[in-house]
């Protein structure tokens, strides 16, 4: 199953469930099935095994011996018959993301991440023994074969795991356990938050909800929901730390038998990129931290006339910000305006997902905090989720997620199995989106007072994007090191937490220690470990892409830019930033991408 591409939950100031004047949406699943007893789903759950039954039959321990465009056919008969399971799981993650609290989603998505782990099984065989081939006789069937070639990117990126591969009856029990292991336990985390109430004066939200108050504009009501917050996770914060330290332990023993050098080393070579390129944007960001989020938060203080920030002033409204409503239809206006802006043939890719229901933008119990793109199939079509709160930063996710959706249409023409864009690169359009949409309000404001405002939003979302997201990535390289000497405390973990947290903020911050808990609602630590750098490396690469673009130096930007998300995975990263001048692994790369946040605060400064 393909990858949902998450954006991490900002805290917002909840609203009705309306949006405003009109009523938000809610997606349709039934493009993949038309319920969970849907019997198109068991008779493709049922297909899907038998075919895979007599594909193993078929071709275990047979592939040395065909020829080219047999091989080729295989990889074709294999590729169907994982998107008939990408399809089943995707329906069922999407199902369970809507509403987690019902008993019956949740047990519908565990029978069927059971039951496709299961058919699943049959096919194990396939990569590991490719894998096996030796290159010389592989580079011959594709000399051969042209239909072989068309597989090329998929085959050279499968290579790489081949040094990390255990023995073939390893890789399928590990492949069978995993709804018992990690998946069991991703399962617990979400529950788990799914179900919890956070007290906050006299209400008991749910943790999102809790987490939006955290925006609002009086300082009294974010202090309350700050620790309703803190508390409710303290109370569970034992069972928080225990699936923290199972999941980080089962890590630790799996890179040890694949011989991972470090804990992070598995993420970047699924994102296909090297580590040394991770570590230079890491050290670019951290070097980066007194002339970005230290000296903008110092400003922020001095703007609310605080001596200190605390934790919960961290996304406090500016001084006369009215965070006024902007209605769904508004923030659909603006957002297509500005991809229509940009290029018509990306808004017309957007156009399907307002004018047919793939967006759940309302605001429901037990419905998936933050929000994500999920590509589901070629076959089909992405689907978004988003919380709609109607604040300017729900405009900027929509545009976000969005970009991934566009993204993920344009890269379906590679097929399901060459369709995925590495982690790193995945960001691309997204942050694009964003920038896109921004840089239209921005340049449609004539208000130097709400343009003001409109700049220092835009800084504290890059300042989330890029320093808050290399702050969790510190977060987890240390828990992981330190994880390896033995099982952590919660207390010890929230040391942890707040060491990287007051490094990052700066000294414009007073930690109170009740917040040395707020670890435990990160989801990404447990779902996918050292995913979050990739939020940073996307915003630094489009800042550098846009200034490519505003500088109007690039013949055919656009056509270029849309090549590069239709090439989905079959690119690395070096390939697709060539045409735009642009090189990942010079140092300087990340330094001109940083320059542009620091250039914002510049304004900042000199128009405050």
């Amino acid at each position: 199953m393909k990858a949902m591409h998450l954006r991490p939950p900002p805290p917002r100031a909840p609203l009705d469930t309306t949006g405003g004047d009109a009523a938000l949406p809610a997606w349709d699943l039934s493009d993949l099935y038309r319920g969970p007893a849907d019997p198109a789903l068991t008779a493709d759950l049922d297909r899907a095994e038998d075919d895979a039954r007599g594909f193993e039959a078929a071709h275990a321990g047979k592939l040395g011996a065909l020829k080219g465009d047999a091989l080729a056919a295989a990889i074709a008969t294999y590729e169907r018959i994982e998107e008939v399971l990408g399809r089943v799981m995707s329906y069922a993650q999407l199902v369970f993301s809507g509403d987690a609290q019902d008993a019956g989603n949740g047990r519908f998505y565990q029978t069927m991440q059971e039951r496709v782990t299961a058919v699943s099984s049959h096919l194990v065989f396939f990569t590991l023994e490719l894998n096996r081939l030796e290159q010389g006789p592989l580079e011959a069937k594709l000399a051969e074969s042209a239909a072989l070639r068309r597989w090329q990117p998929w085959l050279r990126d499968l290579r790489v795991w081949l040094p990390h591969q255990l023995p073939d009856e390893m890789e399928k029990l590990l492949h069978e356990k995993e709804v018992t292991g990690r998946a069991a336990w991703n399962r617990l985390f979400d529950e788990t938050m799914a179900n919890m109430t956070v007290r906050v004066a006299e209400e008991d939200l749910s943790v999102s909800a809790a987490l939006n108050k955290l925006s609002d504009k009086d300082r009294g009501v974010r202090e309350a929901a700050s620790r309703g917050v803190s508390a409710a996770f303290q109370e569970r914060i034992r069972l928080f730390g225990l699936i923290t330290n199972t999941l980080v332990k089962d890590k630790e023993v799996m890179d040890r038998w694949r011989k991972y050098p470090r804990p992070g080393s598995a993420r970047n070579l699924s994102n296909m990129v090297e580590d040394g390129v991770v570590d230079a944007l890491v050290e670019a960001v951290r070097a980066a931290y007194p002339r970005l989020s230290h000296r903008y938060y110092a400003m922020k203080a001095k703007w609310l006339g605080l001596a200190k920030l605390q934790h919960w002033d961290r996304n406090a409204p500016l001084p006369r910000d009215d965070d006024a409503t902007i209605p769904w239809p508004e923030a659909v206006r603006r957002v297509r305006g500005a991809y229509g802006g940009f290029s018509p043939r990306l808004e017309a890719l957007a156009a399907p997902f307002f004018e047919k229901p793939w967006i759940d933008a309302a605001l429901r119990p037990g419905k998936a905090s933050g929000a994500f793109a999920h590509p589901t199939v070629p076959s089909a079509h992405p689907y978004l989720l988003l919380n709609y709160h109607g604040k300017a930063r729900d405009v900027m996710t929509l545009a976000h997620e969005l970009g991934h959706g566009v993204h993920q249409r344009l890269a379906a023409e590679q097929g399901y199995l060459m369709s995925s864009t590495p982690l790193t690169l995945a960001e691309t359009a997204s942050v694009f989106g964003e920038m896109l949409t921004f840089r239209a309000m921005l340049d449609a404001e004539r208000d130097p007072a709400r343009r003001r405002l409109l700049l220092a939003g835009k800084v504290e979302d890059m300042l989330n994007t890029v320093v808050r997201q290399i702050a969790f990535y510190r977060f987890e390289t240390l828990l992981h090191g330190a994880r390896r000497e033995g099982e952590l405390s919660a207390e010890r973990i929230g040391e942890i937490w707040m060491q990287v947290q007051t490094e990052s903020l700066g000294p414009a911050f007073e930690f109170t220690p009740d917040y040395a808990v707020y670890w435990a609602y990160i989801p990404h630590f447990v779902h996918s470990p050292f995913y979050v750098y990739a939020y940073a490396f996307g915003d630094c690469l489009v800042n550098a892409l846009y200034g490519v673009y505003r500088d109007g130096k690039v013949a055919g930007f656009e056509e270029k830019y849309l090549d590069m998300l239709r090439a989905g995975g079959t690119l690395r990263h070096r390939e697709l930033l060539a045409p735009f001048g642009l090189d990942a692994s010079d140092p300087a790369f990340w330094t001109r991408g940083l320059d542009v946040i620091s250039g914002f605060i510049d304004e900042l400064e000199t128009t405050a």
